[in-house]
């Protein structure tokens, strides 16, 4: 108006300026909606974010309470911090499933049997996916994947140790011999590791197996040919100097197949030598075979005599020089023949042990009850000399064993009589039926007890006559008579007795048949061969005759030759 503007223009200016202002306001509304709506978005998107995160991570936490009456600005101010804990969170957690991917990949690889890189189903995993539960799901799967992996591994180095010992034993190369079936067996370099693939464990397996029938193989060759080797070190009577060089070999024939482990022992080579060794001895015995008949038949004979038995005549010496001269037997089939005859011998032997030892102890038995009648005999048996309280003990003992020979003697023949039932044959002992001479020795005992008797009778009678002659002249026997009869008792004695005077009997082990004859035991028999019975009987039957001798030498006879029976029997 002061400058001359009319209302119209005013008004325009106005309108304008309204215009302006309203522009300016718009654009300002505007420019805060868009401000509003990015803030929003941006709420939104992290949110979203947020909750993508949570849920891969497996994370479920409520939201805050008030989050509506808050500014945007402030909602995203709180949205944002979380936002990137989780974000890191997320990379750590991918770090550790490609970690566990990696390992779960290597792991298979390796029972499988491939490199790495090579077409091999890969450990699947989804990223959407990282939470806490799938991760100790990958865990697990490791530890079990591990786990068989350490199984696998124990079991290889098993095997492989096995497969060394094996060809140390059989003398193979173990390098060779574990390189067939995988090169990582032998030798691991850097970066590789042992393969412990299925292929690996069968091969290894079927190479143990392999390992385990040759040597099974080679174990029963070599002890048929140690065998082989012994038999012939006793036949040539090799020295113990040249056999000690083989004890290692020697080993092998008494243990089992598990405790063999010896390196080299089962080596072809060590095969070779040994029955190189035993071709060598074989051909060595062709040339004294003779000499070598004769040697068993020399043992056989000698496990008889140990035994009592009668050898066997089809392989006497003389027999076996005629047919080895002659050319009408083969000296290898003779003297396999021998050995046949000796282990029937041992077996025999085996079956006789028991009665065996009866007879040694009925053996014993008489040996005491002998030795006790020369002690009897000795009339300075009670004098104080040295040594005279252990011939008292002994009789002591002797005399308790003597009354226990009834039992010993029919024991025995129970036992023989059984044995004989069992085998439908009679036991012989040095070519007689033990039967006849334990029949014999009780007919021969008997015989002694009657003698005995007899003697007590007449002693008994001999008193009473003395005491009626003394009551009758009322005289006794002056010195020298007396002295007389000594001397007549001492001629008698030496006639008709042991001749073995008064002389103390010493403990003996020799034969028992010295003190008495008549009573004749096996031991005694043992020299006389088949015609024992004929020579004791022609011998020892003879009835003693007293016709022609005055009453008192014959009591004197009497008196002496049956002393030291009655002093010897349990009644004396």
């Amino acid at each position: 108006m002061e400058i001359g503007e009319s209302d119209a223009e005013m008004d325009k200016m106005m309108m304008e300026l309204e215009m302006e202002c309203l522009q300016v306001y718009r654009r300002k509304v505007d420019e805060a909606s868009n401000i509003k709506a990015r803030l929003h978005q941006s709420v939104t998107a992290k949110e979203a974010e947020l909750a993508v995160l949570r849920a891969s991570l497996g994370e479920f936490t409520p939201h805050s309470p008030n989050i509506g009456s808050r500014s945007l600005k402030e909602q995203l101010a709180s949205v944002t911090p979380l936002l990137d804990d989780l974000r890191v969170k997320k990379e750590e957690r991918i770090k550790q499933f490609a970690d566990l991917k990696l390992q779960l990949e290597k792991i298979n690889w390796e029972i499988s049997g491939y490199n790495h890189g090579a077409d091999t189903d890969p450990v699947n995993w989804e990223e959407h996916d990282l939470s806490l539960r799938k991760l100790n799901e990958y865990h697990a799967q490791l530890r079990t994947l591990q786990k068989e992996k350490s199984d696998r591994l124990h079991k290889v180095l098993e095997y492989v140790n096995e497969v060394h010992s094996l060809c140390g034993v059989l003398g193979l190369d173990f390098g060779k011999t574990v390189s067939e079936v995988h090169p990582s067996l032998q030798e691991t370099g850097i970066g590789q590791s042992t393969n412990i693939s299925n292929t690996t464990l069968e091969g290894l397996s079927l190479v143990v197996m392999k390992l385990k029938a040759e040597k099974r193989c080679r174990t029963q060759k070599l002890k048929d040919t140690v065998t082989s080797l012994f038999e012939l070190w006793s036949l040539m009577d090799t020295p113990e100097k040249e056999r000690r060089c083989s004890e290692t070999i020697a080993s092998v024939l008494g243990s089992p197949e598990q405790e063999i482990i010896h390196p080299g022992v089962l080596s072809l080579d060590i095969i070779e030598q040994v029955e190189a060794e035993v071709e060598r001895l074989t051909k060595l015995k062709a040339s004294r075979m003779k000499e070598l008949v004769l040697k068993r038949r020399s043992e056989l004979e000698e496990i008889c005599r140990r035994a009592h038995i009668e050898p066997d005549t089809s392989t006497a010496p003389e027999k076996s020089n005629a047919l080895i001269d002659s050319g009408l037997v083969d000296p290898s089939e003779l003297l396999s023949q021998i050995e046949s005859q000796i282990t029937s011998v041992k077996d025999e032997s085996v079956s006789r042990k028991e009665l065996m030892d009866r007879v040694e102890k009925w053996l014993a038995a008489c040996e005491e009850e002998n030795w006790l009648e020369e002690y009897n005999q000795d009339v300075n048996r009670y004098s104080a000399q040295r040594g005279v309280h252990l011939n008292l003990k002994r009789a002591e003992r002797a005399r308790i064993i003597v009354t226990k020979l009834p039992s010993i003697i029919d024991n025995l023949m129970n036992k023989t009589f059984t044995w004989e039932e069992e085998r439908n044959k009679p036991f012989l002992y040095d070519g007689v039926r033990l039967v006849a001479i334990l029949e014999e020795y009780k007919l021969r005992r008997q015989q002694k007890e009657e003698a005995k008797k007899r003697y007590r009778d007449q002693k008994k009678s001999l008193n009473l006559l003395l005491a009626e002659k003394e009551s009758m002249y009322g005289s006794k026997p002056t010195p020298k008579r007396s002295s007389s009869f000594n001397r007549k008792t001492s001629n008698l004695y030496n006639a008709y007795g042991n001749g073995k005077g008064s002389m103390t009997p010493m403990p003996r082990r020799g034969s028992i048949g010295g003190a008495t004859p008549e009573l004749l035991t096996p031991r005694s028999h043992s020299g006389r061969q088949n015609g024992y019975f004929r020579d004791t009987r022609r011998s020892s039957t003879t009835p003693l005759k007293f016709m022609g001798v005055s009453k008192a030498d014959t009591m004197s006879y009497a008196s002496v030759s049956i002393y030291g029976s009655e002093l010897g029997s349990p009644r004396g």
